[in-house]
């Protein structure tokens, strides 16, 4: 069992920064695929990011050349750097994770993870 533990969330202004942080309990995460997702109120989880056992990287449109995935395997944390952020970036996110690899392809498909952390809040204000 991998346990996953997201930090960083916290409340900024449009236009900010923030970085995710998403602390792994294994070991060796560089050959896992992991990945964030986030969720606004009354809307689905969908995928922000993704990074496989490649390091192989995947965005959503929404999020691209804004925000960079990337991992520390001798700390077993992954990351999330968010910039210029927008308040339609509020949301709950998540970091997951699979012990393999899943096709850049499919990165962002929630349902290829096995393992979920509990979320970190972000909210952006205008």
């Amino acid at each position: 069992q991998v346990q996953l533990v997201e930090s960083g969330g916290g409340s900024v202004q449009a236009g900010g920064s923030l970085r995710l942080s998403c602390s792994a309990s294994a070991s060796m995460i560089g050959s896992y695929s992991m990945g964030w997702f986030r969720q606004a109120p009354g809307k689905e989880r969908v995928g922000v990011a993704g990074i496989d056992s490649l390091s192989m990287t995947s965005y959503a449109d929404s999020v691209k050349g804004r925000f960079t995935i990337s991992r520390d395997s001798a700390k077993n944390t992954l990351y999330l750097q968010m910039n210029s952020l927008k308040p339609e970036d509020t949301a709950m996110y998540y970091c997951a994770a699979l012990g393999g690899w899943i096709m850049p392809g499919h990165l962002l498909n929630e349902s290829k993870y096995k393992y979920w952390g509990q979320g970190t809040q972000v909210t952006v204000s205008s």
